[in-house]
């Protein structure tokens, strides 16, 4: 994964306007990863073909460490309402796993996969 962000509660509160999720995309960001979002900002993320997801158990939020290692796992057989798992690789070697969860549907989930909601009604027209 290239970079992604971790956040708190509310993330994107008051940036329901589509540039605050467009510019993570065009700067390399894959994935936000938050104890909550504001819903507009969520589905602004995923029309971009952002991920965004949140921890199952917010206390997840405190494993993170700077410098960690990120790896989502679960992507591969990506599903509305199956939750997907973060791995951190921590600088010292250690790792820790948890859930994250999202509230994709099918056709939210062709958008991740082609890179964002524009480019999957391109590749269908």
């Amino acid at each position: 994964i290239g970079w992604l962000v971790v956040g708190d509660e509310n993330y994107g509160e008051g940036s329901s306007r589509e540039h605050a999720a467009l510019e993570p995309r065009h700067l390399g960001g894959k994935a936000i990863i938050v104890r909550s979002f504001a819903r507009i900002h969520e589905t602004n993320l995923k029309k971009q073909g952002m991920l965004p997801l949140t921890f199952a158990d917010p206390a997840d939020y405190d494993k993170v460490q700077p410098g960690d290692k990120v790896s989502i796992l679960g992507l591969t057989n990506f599903a509305p309402g199956v939750p997907l798992t973060c791995k951190l690789t921590h600088t010292d070697g250690s790792t820790d796993e948890f859930s994250l969860n999202h509230s994709f549907n099918d056709n939210q989930i062709g958008w991740f996969k082609a890179g964002s909601a524009l480019n999957k009604m391109k590749m269908s027209a």
